[in-house]
């Protein structure tokens, strides 16, 4: 069994391979992890370049294309391992970025899983979007991170390198136990892509799991690689698996008043691309909704499960506050003031 197994999950990402696979294989080995490439069906040449370019890294082959959250499934069930890696293919690792993740787990069995400090890749003196220095939400299901509050994102001056308890570790990048990974039912292949990873942590919080993020590890990710960032399908699958994710999650008090105002506020983000000429978007919003809807009662069994497993209703990193109002009339644009 291995100690530490990362594993990029690839989908017709030769180049992107090519250019970032080098640093995880020369950082990672050193530590005594084995990567592994798990390939999601691809038709371009990424695994004939894997084999023929990085020779130790292992290859898993899926039959198609599962998606991100899916595609992990099937690859993390083809290998034994005490911690996983969950990296993404446009990330650049440093030098011993593994051993403070890992000290800290040994040291602490009982948090499941843990996140390094991200940066962008472009601007490697900016925190990354899709991580920073670790992620929170607020009551209504806005996720937001040290270091990122909605789209600005602040400059790394050392302000959140502690260790602290978050609500959700990075999907970029997320060290987790493959015990826990699966205790929690692993990530939610419905949602094919994006906030699989915060519905996982959820999981976990609320059934008494901790997760930090261990700035003293430091990766640097592009972001976006993907999908576009005003990509209407991600706008859409967002939108809808943020739905899917509260309604999976939110404790039963909670559920309807919720999701009465996130009702409102889909609306005004809807109306607010349509005023930015963003049509496309904005359409989303509302497939997103009705996506949800249809969704929804393949979702019953699975939220009863979760709140008969549910041992901790209060989540400190779970927010009772509104973001979008504390950002927007209050403006509280970054996250070291957000609770002033």
């Amino acid at each position: 069994m291995d100690k530490i197994a990362v594993v990029i999950l690839n989908w017709n990402g030769c180049e992107t391979l090519r250019t970032f696979l080098p640093s995880v294989v020369r950082y990672s080995g050193e530590d005594g992890a084995v990567v592994y490439v798990a390939d999601n069906g691809s038709g371009d040449s990424s695994v004939r370049m894997l084999r023929e370019e990085f020779p130790s890294v292992r290859v898993i082959l899926l039959e198609r294309n599962y998606g991100f959250a899916d595609g992990y499934n099937h690859a993390l069930r083809r290998l034994e391992a005490e911690y996983v890696v969950l990296l993404n293919s446009d990330v650049e690792v440093t030098e011993h970025w593994l051993r403070p993740l890992t000290d800290y787990m040994d040291a602490h069995p009982e948090v499941a899983g843990c996140q390094p400090k991200l940066r962008s890749w472009r601007e490697k003196t900016r925190f990354e979007y899709a991580g920073a220095a670790g992620g929170y939400i607020d009551h209504y299901g806005y996720p937001f991170c040290r270091g990122r509050l909605m789209g600005i994102v602040e400059q790394d001056k050392g302000q959140y390198d502690t260790v602290v308890p978050v609500f959700w570790a990075t999907g970029a990048a997320l060290f987790i136990r493959l015990k826990d990974y699966w205790e929690a039912g692993g990530l939610d292949g419905r949602f094919f892509a994006h906030m699989e990873e915060i519905d996982l942590c959820w999981r976990l919080r609320s059934r008494g799991r901790m997760l930090v993020c261990v700035p003293q590890s430091v990766v640097y990710h592009v972001g976006g690689a993907t999908l576009k960032q005003e990509s209407p399908h991600k706008t859409f699958l967002n939108f809808r698996n943020n739905l899917l994710m509260l309604y999976k999650n939110l404790p039963e008090k909670e559920l309807t008043g919720v999701m009465r105002v996130r009702t409102i506020l889909d609306y005004v983000a809807s109306l607010s691309f349509l005023v930015k000429g963003q049509w496309a978007n904005a359409v989303s919003v509302w497939k997103a909704r009705r996506e949800f809807k249809r969704m929804r009662p393949l979702y019953v069994k699975t939220r009863k499960e979760n709140q008969d497993k549910m041992s901790n209703v209060a989540i400190p990193e779970r927010t009772t506050y509104s973001l979008l109002y504390r950002f927007y009339f209050c403006r509280k644009k970054y996250f070291s003031n957000l609770s002033d």
